[in-house]
C-alpha cells in the first residue's frame, strides 16, 4: 500500500485490470462485474486513511476511467461487516457517508463483499463458463471438482448482507491457499496483492471452468430460413409489447443462424423457461423469455409469478411491468426490448450468451440454473431498480420511433434534431448521402433514398422496422422549391417533377406508413412540413404553391380517415425559414436588395419581427408530437412571425 499521493498507481493499476475484465463479453456484460483495490491516501488534515476504491454502480468495466470509482474510507466499510447486518433501507446512505469525495459515484452494492476479503485487489465477473458449469445437472458437484481447489464454493446467496455472510462464514473456513471464490448461480470473485495478479488468476479459473465443461457442442445442421414478419406484422407486435408495458420500447430483431438453431430445438426452448443464467441478468431479460407470440399468457403467469412472490420484498414492492424483454418465435426470431437502442441491443446481447450458456449445459445432461428461487429478489431488488432508473433517459418521446423525410438539411434535419433531444429514436430519409452521417447518435438511422421511389420506400420503411420495432411519428419534410416561373414561362417537366416529389411520392408514404402508424405507440401522429403558400401564394412560385396545397389538402383526408384508429394528423406552415438549403448567401442578399433592406431586417419582415429557423420549426413539430396535442388532429398552424396575407 501507498499514500501521498502515490495511491493513483494502485488506481491506475486497478483502471487497466477492470478494462481487461470489461473487454471479454464472455466475463463481463453491460454492468456485471466488479473490481476494487485497497490503498492508502492522506487526507486533508495530512493523515493516512486506508481507503477501499470500488467501481461506482452503472458504471462499464469496459470503458472505466479513474474517476469511475468511488474512494471510500476502509475502517467505515468494514465496520458493517458481520456479525452487524445494514438492510437495504441503510447500505446505500452508509457507504455514501463512507466516501472521501462527495461528488464519488454510489458505491458498488457489493462493497462489502471486497471489503471484506483481505487482499488488495479483487475482481468480479460474471464468467460464461463459471456459471455454465455451476448451471448445469449437478453443477456444485462439477465446480467444486473443478475449482474448489483455486476458490472457496459459496451456495448462491442474494447480493447484499446475505451473500457477504454467506461469503464470510465460507472464507474463515478456507483452508488458506484458496485465490477466490465462485458464488454459484453468479459469479467469480479472485483476489492478489496488486490487480494484475487478481487478473491473471481470475483467467486461471476460469480456463479451469472451460476445460471442465469440455469442447463446444458441434455447428448443428443448416437450418431453414425463418419464415420472416412483415413490418407491419412486426410494428403491431411492438405496438402490443409497449402497451402491455405501459411505455414506449425499441425493439430489436436478431435472426441469424444461431438464433434460428435455437428457436427450432424444442429441448432448448423448454430450457429456457428454467431462468436466467444469474438472476443479475433478469432486470434486464426479464426470468424467461416468452416463447411464440402470446403476450397475454406471458403477462398472466409473470403477474402470478409476483403475487406468488410478493412476500419477499415486503410493503415497499414497486411492481414492475408484465411485459416480456426476450422473445423467441419462428417466425420473428428473437426480439428484444429495451427503452432505447442500447438497451435493446444488450438485452440481445446478455440473451445470445445465455442460448449458448444453456446448450452447452445440455450437452453436459441438462440446463440446471442455481438460483431459480431468487430471480424475483433480483429484478425488484430496490438497488437494481435504481440502477436502472439512473440509466433511464429523460425525454418526452424516450422510445418513441420517428420517421423525418429530408433529414440531412433544413428544416427536416432540425426536426429530427428536435426528436432526437425529447428521446425518439430517428430514422432519416434524404437524396443526400450525407444523411448516414447527418447524426452521431446510436438512436438514429440515416438512409439515402428518392422518396418518388415506391419500391425504396418500402425497403427504408422495413429497415426502420428492424432497426427500432415500429413507427409512432411520421414527419414528411422532404420537398423541393423549383426555379421561379411565373405562367407561361412555367414547364410541364417542372410542374409535374414539383408534384412528383412534393405530392404524389406523400400520397405513396402514406399509404405504405398507414399500418406501421396503426401499431403506434401511444398512438399514430403525422406532422406535415407545408408552407405559407398555401394560405398566401406567391408569383412565379405556381408549381410550388399548388403542389403545397395539394399535399395539405391530401393530409387533411389523412385526418379523417385516421382518426378512428387514434393517428394525429397535423399540418405546419412556415414562412421565411433562411436557414435550409434553399437559401445561399448570395440570393439571401439578392432578395433583401430587392426589398431594400438589410439581410436582417429582410430576415424578421414579419409582425413580430421574429426570424424563424428551422430549430424554431423543429419545436413546434416536437411538441405536436407530445401529450400536449394529444386531442388535436386536421389542424394547421402557422409558424411566420405573423404575415398580414395570412391572417
Amino acid at each position: 500500500m501507498t499514500s501521498d499521493g502515490a495511491e493513483n498507481l494502485d488506481l491506475a493499476a486497478l483502471v487497466q485490470a477492470s478494462r481487461a475484465l470489461g473487454a471479454d463479453p464472455a466475463l463481463v456484460l453491460h454492468g456485471g462485474g466488479n473490481s476494487s483495490v485497497k490503498s492508502v491516501v492522506t487526507d486533508i488534515t495530512g493523515r493516512d486513511v486506508p481507503v477501499l476504491y470500488i467501481k461506482g454502480s452503472g458504471h462499464d468495466l469496459a470503458t472505466i476511467t479513474a474517476a469511475g470509482f468511488a474512494p471510500l474510507r476502509l475502517e467505515a466499510v468494514q465496520r458493517l461487516l458481520p456479525p452487524v447486518v445494514v438492510g437495504d433501507d441503510r447500505l446505500l446512505n452508509e457507504l455514501r457517508c463512507a466516501l472521501l469525495d462527495a461528488s464519488a459515484p454510489d458505491p458498488s452494492v457489493e462493497t462489502l463483499l471486497h471489503a471484506l476479503l483481505p487482499d488488495p485487489a479483487v475482481l468480479h465477473s460474471h464468467s460464461d463458463a463459471v456459471l455454465t458449469l455451476g448451471n448445469s445437472a449437478d453443477g456444485a458437484a462439477r465446480v467444486r471438482d473443478a475449482l474448489g481447489q483455486q476458490c472457496v464454493v459459496v451456495d448462491y446467496a442474494m447480493p447484499g448482507p446475505d451473500l457477504v455472510a454467506a461469503c464470510h462464514r465460507a472464507w474463515q473456513e478456507r483452508r488458506g491457499t484458496e485465490i477466490g471464490i465462485v458464488v454459484l448461480g453468479h459469479g467469480l470473485f479472485t483476489v492478489g496483492a496488486t490487480p494484475a495478479e487478481a487478473l491473471e488468476r481470475h483467467l486461471e479459473v476460469v480456463a479451469a471452468a472451460a476445460a471442465a465443461l469440455g469442447a463446444a457442442p458441434a455447428p448443428r445442421p443448416a437450418v431453414p430460413p425463418a419464415t420472416t414478419a412483415t413490418p407491419a406484422e412486426l410494428a403491431a407486435f411492438r405496438g402490443r409489447l409497449c402497451r402491455l408495458a405501459g411505455q414506449a420500447l425499441v425493439v430489436r430483431r436478431d435472426t441469424s443462424d444461431a438464433v434460428r438453431a435455437f428457436i427450432a430445438d424444442p429441448d432448448l426452448l423448454a430450457a429456457s423457461q428454467a431462468g436466467p443464467l444469474t438472476p443479475d441478468h433478469a432486470t434486464w431479460t426479464k426470468p424467461t423469455p416468452l416463447v411464440g407470440q402470446d403476450l397475454d399468457a406471458f403477462a398472466d403467469a409473470y403477474r402470478g409469478y409476483v403475487e406468488a412472490n410478493r412476500h419477499h420484498r415486503g410493503a415497499d414492492l414497486v411492481p414492475l411491468d408484465p411485459a416480456p424483454r426476450v422473445v423467441l418465435d419462428p417466425a420473428l426470431g428473437m426480439l428484444t426490448a429495451g427503452r432505447m437502442p442500447a438497451e435493446a441491443s444488450a438485452v440481445g446481447e446478455i440473451y445470445r450468451h445465455t442460448m449458448t450458456a444453456i446448450e452447452r449445459a445440455t450437452a453436459l445432461g441438462g440446463y440446471r440454473p442455481a438460483s431459480p428461487a431468487h430471480v424475483f429478489d433480483l429484478e425488484y431488488w430496490h438497488f437494481q431498480q435504481q440502477k436502472l432508473a439512473r440509466s433511464a433517459r429523460d425525454g418526452d418521446l424516450t422510445g418513441q420511433v420517428a420517421l423525418v423525410t429530408g433529414a440531412a438539411s433544413g428544416i427536416g434535419r432540425g426536426c429530427a434534431a428536435q426528436l432526437l433531444e425529447a428521446g425518439a429514436c430517428v430514422v432519416g430519409w434524404d437524396l443526400s448521402p450525407s444523411v448516414a452521417q447527418t447524426f452521431d447518435d446510436p438512436r438514429y438511422l440515416g438512409l439515402q433514398l428518392d422518396v418518388t421511389d415506391p419500391e425504396a420506400v418500402a425497403a427504408a420503411l422495413a429497415r426502420g422496422i428492424d432497426a427500432f420495432g415500429g413507427l409512432d411519428i411520421l414527419v414528411v419534410a422532404a420537398g423541393i422549391f423549383p426555379t421561379s416561373a411565373n405562367l407561361g414561362e412555367l414547364t410541364a417537366a417542372a410542374w409535374r417533377r414539383t408534384m412528383s416529389v412534393n405530392v404524389d411520392a406523400v400520397m405513396e408514404l402514406y399509404g405504405q406508413a398507414h399500418p406501421l402508424l396503426t401499431a403506434g405507440y401511444p398512438y399514430g401522429r403525422v406532422a406535415l412540413i407545408a408552407s405559407k403558400n398555401v394560405a398566401a401564394p406567391g408569383p412565379g412560385a405556381a408549381a410550388y404553391s399548388s403542389s403545397k396545397a395539394a399535399v395539405t389538402q391530401l393530409t387533411r383526408v389523412a385526418a379523417l380517415e385516421w382518426a378512428g384508429e387514434g393517428i394525429r394528423v397535423n399540418m405546419v406552415h412556415p414562412d421565411a425559414v433562411f436557414d435550409t438549403g434553399l437559401w445561399t448567401p448570395d440570393l439571401l442578399a439578392a432578395r433583401a436588395e430587392h426589398y431594400g433592406m438589410s439581410v436582417e431586417a429582410y430576415k424578421r419582415r414579419n409582425l413580430l419581427h421574429a426570424e424563424i429557423t428551422s430549430a424554431a420549426v423543429g419545436r413546434l413539430v416536437r411538441e405536436l408530437c407530445t401529450e400536449t396535442f394529444a386531442c388535436t388532429t386536421g389542424a394547421q398552424i402557422p409558424i411566420d412571425g405573423g404575415n398580414e396575407r395570412v391572417i
